[in-house]
């Protein structure tokens, strides 16, 4: 019987695999794909305190991020830029690699293409049902993280609640030349309820991606037209991946001996879907609580709700702030979103935003509340007709 059985072995789940085979438990990794980071839908970009706090090594970077630019719906401007990188772009792939040979290299042991189909909570340990090629197998430990990314029907099925708001991810890796910072792009034709992206990932690369309320693979084929159109990439032709992304976590991530951890919980960044570094620092909160937990062999629900208490003390407010500007901007018509621009520019909001180091690439929900809770938008969203209007829905 193992210690921890970890279900899911992208960062978060390989993340908490280190940490705990590195305090020197048994752990399995039992991961649903062939190999680490296969089918990724992730732009893949991170904070500079990302790389710094979790060592990611510079080999892992394919560019670093100083400036972007805006385009709303009509075509307006608005360029962002700092002295200093703010953010830098991984190459997923290889990041998913190398975290997962980091959990390996400490005594993890990994089982790919194996998705889990069951689990039996019993009083001294967990059942874990898989699908091998089409065989099942079982495993067992005592206590289990799932960290197999957004609305695992495990989660649900255990009573933990589902997220009901997310959006859908499409995006596509393209050819283009010499791209120099990145660009999004906002409005409803674009991006419906989000926004759209095109990332330069070396000199001759780029990704191009959205998320949006509903199809997302409708709205990529459009704007990949448009940006070849524009001469931004070299053809609209691309093999896109698909992925679901939750705005808003779960209602409760513990359980008798199981946690949840990173998209699965919903610990993700409502303002632009990022999860990486949010998942990153639950990963640690939950390692470090069954390692306690294991220690006084206390796998309890009541002794495992501190993994909550500390991931929510660390994020929760964040996630709450975010979730009030997703929710504003969710319902905002692209005649606003312009008018959001002009004030924004006219203020000179966003240059002041820009000077103030308590607003960063990972916690800039506050930041995103100031403009919204600016007098000028004030009066400007009083003029108009109430934002919050119902909307339908595909």
């Amino acid at each position: 019987m193992y210690d921890i059985a970890v279900i899911g072995g992208g960062p978060v789940g390989s993340r908490v695999a280190y940490q705990l085979a590195g305090a020197g438990h048994k752990v399995v990794v039992l991961e649903q794909k062939e190999k680490p980071g296969e089918g990724v839908c992730c732009t893949g970009i991170v904070s500079q305190e990302c790389t710094r706090f979790f060592a990611i090594e510079d080999n892992l970077i394919l560019r670093q991020v100083a400036s972007a630019t805006l385009f709303s719906p009509s075509g307006k401007v608005l360029r962002l830029e700092r002295t200093d990188a703010q953010a830098c772009i991984l190459d997923r792939l290889a990041f998913d690699i190398t975290l997962a040979h980091r959990a390996q290299d400490k005594g993890a042991e990994y089982v790919f293409s194996s998705p889990a189909k069951n689990l039996e909570v019993g009083s001294e340990r967990i059942k874990i049902e898989t699908l091998q090629l089409g065989e099942r197998k079982y495993f067992e430990a005592r206590a289990v993280v799932i960290a197999s990314g957004f609305n695992s029907r495990l989660v649900e099925e255990l009573g933990l609640g589902s997220i009901n708001h997310f959006f859908i991810g499409a995006q596509a890796e393209v050819a283009t030349d010499s791209l120099d910072e990145l660009e999004v792009y906002f409005g409803e034709e674009i991006a419906p309820g989000f926004f759209a992206w095109l990332v330069p990932t070396s000199p001759s690369k780029a990704k191009v991606g959205l998320l949006a309320r509903h199809h997302p693979g409708h709205y990529l084929k459009k704007l990949l037209s448009s940006l070849a159109a524009q001469g931004k990439i070299a053809s609209a032709q691309a093999k896109p991946s698909y992925g679901r992304v939750p705005v808003k976590p779960l209602s409760r991530t513990y359980f008798d001996r199981l946690l949840v951890a990173g998209t699965a919980a919903g610990q993700v960044k409502p303002t632009t879907g990022g999860g990486i570094y949010y998942g990153l620092l639950c990963a640690d909160i939950a390692a470090s609580t069954l390692h306690q937990a294991l220690a006084t062999n206390d796998l309890s629900a009541r002794g495992l709700a501190d993994y909550e208490r500390k991931w929510q003390k660390k994020l929760g407010g964040e996630l709450k702030k975010g979730y009030r500007v997703r929710r504003f901007y969710e319902h905002l018509s692209d005649q606003q979103i312009d008018r959001l621009f002009d004030t924004i520019d006219a203020s000179g909001l966003a240059e002041v935003l820009l000077r103030d180091s308590n607003v960063s690439f990972d916690w800039h929900s506050g930041g995103l509340l100031r403009i919204l809770g600016n007098v000028a938008i004030s009066k400007i969203t009083q003029a108009m007709k109430s934002p919050f209007r119902p909307r339908h829905r595909s």
